[in-house]
């Protein structure tokens, strides 16, 4: 049973101390570079000591936390999508020095398969099965019917598989 506290900062630094590593993870499945993720997963804390008044039920911090962890990396790639559109293009004949790093850290089977993946099918997978999120917390998290987290979950384990296989 939730009751009403105030969230204090003993408690936000607690929260920090034994969460901060999964929410860290949480944003490296969405983002793609350390730096970025660790300024999202700091952001989302600042955020949330900045409006902790409004977290009437203690328990519910974390999951707080990971909201706004996933919309905070949703507004990075929003900005970065925005920076590519812009930026000039590179020359063609040059490759860069970060394509040559995104290369390396892009080893991972499954992270390549999970970027490969519609947005709203990466954050349900990612939700449900790395944060260990119920359906209906995955819904509530993502503003989703728990009908459309089991139809976005479901294709996106299917593509997923799809996507695994042709690796091999």
């Amino acid at each position: 049973m939730a009751t009403d506290v105030d969230v204090t900062t003993d408690l936000l630094t607690e929260t920090y101390q034994r969460h901060y590593t999964s929410l860290l993870r949480l944003a490296a499945l969405l983002l793609d570079d350390l730096g970025s993720c660790e300024d999202v997963v700091q952001e989302a804390f600042i955020r949330v000591h900045g409006a902790r008044a409004r977290v009437r039920e203690a328990d519910k911090l974390l999951a707080y936390l990971r909201q706004t962890v996933v919309n905070l990396s949703r507004s990075t790639l929003r900005r970065r999508l925005l920076g590519l559109k812009l930026a000039p293009k590179p020359m063609p004949d040059a490759a860069s020095a970060e394509e040559g790093a995104y290369a390396a850290l892009e080893k991972d089977a499954l992270i390549q398969a999970l970027r490969g993946l519609q947005r709203r099918q990466r954050e349900v997978l990612v939700l449900r099965y790395y944060s260990d999120m119920t359906e209906a917390q995955v819904a509530t998290a993502l503003g989703l019917s728990i009908g459309s987290v089991k139809a976005y979950g479901s294709r996106g384990i299917e593509a997923l598989r799809v996507r695994l296989e042709e690796q091999r």
